[in-house]
């Protein structure tokens, strides 16, 4: 793959808010994160870290407009999240760099919905990988960019108990958690069930990988016209 000396950020585009490893404690379903991170998603990490003036959790503020998700996501993200935003309240842009999935479903689906109404773009470049529960924190964004060279891996949740979708009714709360999550963000009621079927496809130690033109057809999006761009320079991370 050709190495990257920038990223090219999306801005955010005006649109109205529309109303998901290892084993963790109580109630929680989990998604994977094991899945190996990318060298190209590793290394616009790198160069994520070296550019940001401030971290939170998984999340990194790479300028006024600007934050990353560069790692998993747990059940503190919520509150990272929303530090975040009191310290940095002008962040417009998400960009998905390195997300390899969750600890916390919950709270993951927590932190989706934070994202959404914090009325935040969502962007996944070139070489950005969204792994496992990640994937379900992209359909947050009020504008979405899918890049054709992104990469994401969906896999069946397990709960903690050892079950997964498919041994639950399909009306069952476990389920319907995920379906009206995916209405909520927009998705319509076909689309939402033909996402969800398709995530529940391969078993939780499987995976199934997408690039970005696939994962823009599973949840009914167009390549997007060329957006107004911002620079964001990581050179630094070259040196």
């Amino acid at each position: 793959m050709r190495s990257i000396l920038a990223i090219f950020l999306l801005a955010l585009l005006p649109a109205a808010p529309v109303a998901a490893g290892t084993a963790t404690t109580g109630s929680v379903t989990q998604h994977g994160v094991e899945l190996a991170a990318t060298r190209f998603g590793s290394s616009l990490v790198a160069r994520a870290d070296l550019s940001a003036s401030a971290s939170y959790g998984p999340f990194r503020v790479i300028d006024a407009a600007t934050a990353a998700l560069v790692d998993v996501t747990d059940d503190q993200s919520p509150g990272a999240f929303l530090a975040m935003l009191r310290e940095h309240p002008h962040i417009a842009t998400l960009a998905f760099l390195e997300c390899p999935g969750t600890y916390d479903d919950r709270a993951n689906l927590a932190l989706g919905r934070m994202i959404r109404s914090a009325g935040l773009a969502v962007w996944v470049p070139e070489g950005g990988s969204v792994r496992s529960g990640a994937v379900e924190l992209v359909l947050a964004g009020v504008s979405l960019r899918i890049e054709d060279g992104a990469e994401f891996a969906v896999h069946a949740w397990l709960d903690e108990d050892g079950y997964q979708a498919g041994d639950y009714a399909a009306d069952s709360p476990e389920n319907r958690r995920y379906l009206t999550y995916y209405r909520e963000m927009g998705l319509s009621a076909e689309t939402a069930a033909a996402f969800y079927a398709m995530t529940n496809s391969v078993p939780f130690d499987d995976t199934r990988w997408l690039d970005g033109s696939e994962m823009r057809g599973w949840i009914g999006i167009e390549p997007s016209a060329e957006p107004r761009l911002a620079y964001l320079d990581l050179s630094p991370a070259l040196n």
